[in-house]
């Protein structure tokens, strides 16, 4: 019974890649002044998984730290920008991963999460990495136009294939 164990977590260790998200700069648009930003601030602290949010008012940038081991919801993020009044323009996620090979225009699974990586060259990440998310919802309309004629895949438009949440990204 114990080999039985051994061998499905083998298996299911080459099916899901892994990665722990640490941290992510996050940078909003819309503010115009302290409030603004102060408002942003506290709904980014006020997720679960947030340890700490540090905002540089200059640039209307927030970097926030995430408690260690929990699950990221990056969409959770976008939501508590907009439910303060705001929008994400650039968000950018770093992670910590182990012998995630990724290539160009294709999906991979990473902690459970389907990640599409665009404009990257094929390679393996290991260690830390930064992602910057490319779906319509954390860029400027500007931005999203750019990226739009990167991939013939559906998703990037809709973020969703079969019902799965796709993360669009690249390195």
């Amino acid at each position: 019974m114990k080999r039985i164990f051994i061998l499905l977590a083998v298996l299911s260790a080459g099916l899901f890649s892994q990665a722990q998200f640490t941290k992510a700069t996050l940078q909003a648009s819309g503010l115009t002044c302290a409030m603004c930003n102060n408002a942003i601030n506290k709904a980014l602290k006020g997720l679960a998984f947030v340890s700490t949010v540090k905002s540089d008012i200059k640039n209307a940038s927030f970097d926030i730290v995430f408690k260690d081991g929990a699950p990221v919801d990056i969409d959770a993020m976008r939501s508590a920008v907009e439910d303060a009044g705001f929008f994400v323009a650039k968000l950018k996620v770093t992670g910590n991963f182990d012998n995630v090979n990724v290539k160009n225009d294709e999906h991979v699974v990473i902690g459970g999460r389907t990640f599409h990586f665009l404009e990257v060259s094929d390679q393996v990440l290991n260690g830390e990495q930064t992602l910057t998310l490319l779906d319509k919802n954390f860029l400027t309309s500007k931005e999203f136009k750019k990226v739009s004629h990167t991939t013939k895949m559906e998703c990037l438009q809709t973020g969703k294939e079969q019902n799965t949440r796709i993360y669009h990204v690249t390195i």
